[in-house]
């Protein structure tokens, strides 16, 4: 691994006050909560695709409201994620997280309360901040405060309910919506985050450590300003993609987001040169692990967001299921990402690099398996869409929990909030942008076919074009995977 070139040498002294390392059944309990906080971030993210419609009939919105609904989550929770983290570092991870999660519970049940779209979109917005502070805690938490023997443990675990949270939004949202329990109907989708946040508040109380990073420098707030405008500027234009199409505009704002993101980086070199605190230490860059197990993310997650998205709408608006049934179909995916993540995370320290590339390669086998099926423009039927997605799960779990494992490993505790608001960041740089480029090709291909033709094979052919798509992604992520550690051993502590 490449150590932090950097001057400042304390990245492996004792914090300011020696994190308490948990293990037993004392990790156990502060793993599921931080993984609490986890799933419901990711959960909100996907949850309200499939509720979208009968949010859309309850309160009258129109067609970029509903987009907004979606939008006003991500673009808030991924302009925080890097200052969520490094106030984390500095102020307490457990402060930290108590408070994103307790936020998070408000503005839920404010969610729950709208009365009408532009409130909605406002909470959501409210959710996705305070998820920004929580979510990067998560990290840090378990980085400085878990004992050696279980952090490689307690990262597999976060990977592989990255993998489930991200396939359960459909399947619970579909279940809620169709449930509509005590006449509540897509309110449900809201309100269920209060009593889990509830019972994580009162848990977490007890039994989460606290750490923080040694420095006792101020809060950069120059930097977080500027990460925050710059990946807004980058967020925007491709999430809107579908609503205000790609134009001039659209190109300037990505571009003006790349350039105040190098301003950012230089403005953050130049603090650690001064001996200052940075929101994000240009040095962890420098962290070969650490880069290529970005843009591994990138395009692995890139293309997660953007499958289950199509194949929800063929599922529906193709074939016609419920958004029950669609959730039934999405099923099989989950219990295979649950059947391999304790293998996975059980031979990483052995094999980790292996099973990235053999996970990689399963994913875009299984997707390649569906194209065949949906190819021919018919319904293939629940068991061989379910044998196929099957397939899937089974390499979202070699390989994500893994991928967590190794990007995170080798970062100096003092970062690990930093470094894993940029994890989540480019996480989500990497869902947006499959959403709305491969989602972009998905409905043009569908508005193209669907002149005067039936639905299903529109839709068809659109989600093959996807899944093809997809197969190059997963299979690029493959071949970036050996530039990674051969395991996860390989890191320094």
């Amino acid at each position: 691994m490449t150590d932090l070139p950097s001057s400042r040498r304390d990245d492996r002294a004792p914090e300011a006050s020696p994190p308490t390392l948990i293990a037993g059944a004392g990790a156990t309990a502060a793993l599921l909560v931080v993984l609490f906080g986890s799933f419901m971030d990711l959960l909100d993210a996907t949850i309200v695709t499939v509720a979208a419609p009968a949010i859309a009939r309850d309160l009258g919105a129109g067609d970029a409201q509903i987009q907004w609904m979606i939008a006003a989550y991500t673009l808030a929770l991924g302009a925080g994620l890097i200052t969520g983290g490094r106030l984390g570092d500095q102020y307490g991870r457990k402060r930290l997280f108590m408070i994103g999660l307790a936020g998070f519970m408000v503005t839920s049940a404010l969610c729950a309360l709208a009365v009408d779209p532009v409130m909605l979109i406002g909470m959501r917005a409210g959710q996705g901040l305070t998820a920004g502070v929580m979510v990067p805690q998560v990290f840090g938490i378990i980085r400085a405060s878990f004992a050696a023997a279980e952090r490689a443990k307690a990262f597999g675990a976060f990977g592989a309910v990255q993998g489930v949270a991200s396939i359960a939004g459909p399947l619970l949202g579909g279940l809620l919506v169709d449930a509509d329990l005590f006449g509540l109907g897509w309110r449900t989708i809201f309100w269920i985050n209060v009593p889990v946040s509830i019972l994580a508040l009162a848990l977490g109380a007890k039994v989460l450590p606290e750490s923080r990073s040694p420095s006792t420098a101020r809060l950069d707030l120059t930097g977080s300003v500027l990460a925050t405008a710059g990946i807004l500027l980058l967020l925007l234009p491709i999430i809107q993609t579908e609503t205000w199409g790609w134009n001039w505009a659209a190109y300037a704002l990505l571009a003006a987001g790349i350039v105040v993101l190098a301003i950012f980086l230089g403005y953050e070199h130049r603090l650690t040169g001064r001996g200052d605190e940075p929101v994000l230490d240009p040095a962890l860059l420098r962290i070969r692990a650490f880069t290529v197990g970005l843009g591994a993310s990138l395009l692995f997650f890139g293309g997660v967001g953007a499958y289950f998205l199509t194949l929800s709408v063929y599922l529906q608006n193709g074939t016609g299921r419920s958004a029950w049934e669609t959730g039934l179909v999405i099923l099989p995916y989950a219990l295979g990402s649950i059947i391999t993540s304790g293998l996975g995370v059980a031979l990483a320290a052995k094999a980790g690099r292996i099973l990235l590339v053999a996970g990689s390669l399963t994913i875009a086998a299984s997707q390649l398996f569906l194209w065949f099926l949906v190819r021919g423009g018919t319904d293939p039927g629940y068991w061989p869409l379910a044998l196929a997605l099957f397939a899937g799960g089974l390499g979202l779990g070699l390989a994500a929990p893994i991928l967590v494992n190794v990007v995170l490993a080798g970062v100096p505790g003092r970062n690990a909030g930093a470094a894993g608001g940029v994890l989540s960041t480019v996480t989500q740089i990497g869902g947006a942008v499959g959403i709305a480029v491969l989602g972009t090709i998905f409905f043009t291909s569908v508005a193209a076919g669907a002149a005067g033709a039936p639905a299903l094979p529109a839709h068809s052919h659109a989600l093959g074009i996807v899944l093809l798509v997809s197969v190059a992604l997963y299979v690029l992520t493959a071949l970036v995977m050996p530039a990674l550690p051969r395991t996860a051993a390989e890191h320094a502590d």
